[in-house]
């Protein structure tokens, strides 16, 4: 998506080798049109993969997971860090850690919106390290449903999280592969 990579470009900052921040599209404002677009690329990635639900992990994979599930015509499901007050107490749930966030937390998803004969499409705005993504893994994995791949919008190629969920076996797709930070400059893989 040369789309998204420009964009990137313009509005994305490096933060240091190992930290982009994407807040102006991504992680604290969304552009709907954009989302709408990335939406419509990792739907099509997956469109013949039999998916019965969208997942991602709250908050910043919301959007466009969201745009993804509406592309695809089946319901999002997002796994929630904190519980609720009315809060569903039958959920799956694994402890992860979060790089950005730079804490541990719980990770949960309803074992109502979770089912043995679902066809999971894990959809996150960012792989880096991938903790986050390995414990939602663990969590499709226990509940019997079939994990039909995983879509994000950046892939962080210098972290070993997406490859480490490769060698899982799991089918990764990235609309953009980011190579390097170094020196304060976004490279991309071609």
């Amino acid at each position: 998506m040369e789309s998204l990579k420009q964009r990137i470009l313009e509005e994305g900052v490096v933060i240091s080798d190992q930290v982009l921040k994407l807040d102006a599209l991504l992680n604290h404002q969304v552009d709907p049109k954009l989302t709408l677009e990335m939406g419509k690329e990792l739907a099509a990635r997956f469109r013949e993969s039999g998916v019965t639900r969208v997942i991602t992990v709250e908050s910043s994979g919301i959007p466009v997971a969201f745009a993804v599930a509406a592309e695809l015509g089946v319901p999002l499901v997002f796994a929630r860090r904190k519980k609720t007050l009315v809060g569903d107490t039958e959920t799956f749930s694994e402890r992860v850690p979060s790089f950005t966030k730079g804490i541990v937390t719980d990770i949960m998803v309803s074992r109502q919106f979770l089912k043995s004969d679902d066809h999971i499409l894990f959809i996150d705005d960012i792989i880096a390290n991938g903790d986050a993504a390995r414990g939602l893994i663990k969590i499709i994995e226990r509940s019997g449903a079939t994990l039909a791949g995983m879509g994000v919008v950046v892939e962080k190629c210098f972290q070993q999280g997406a490859a480490t969920i490769r060698e899982q076996g799991v089918r990764l797709e990235a609309l953009v592969k980011i190579k390097s930070l170094e020196n304060q400059q976004i490279q991309f893989e071609v």
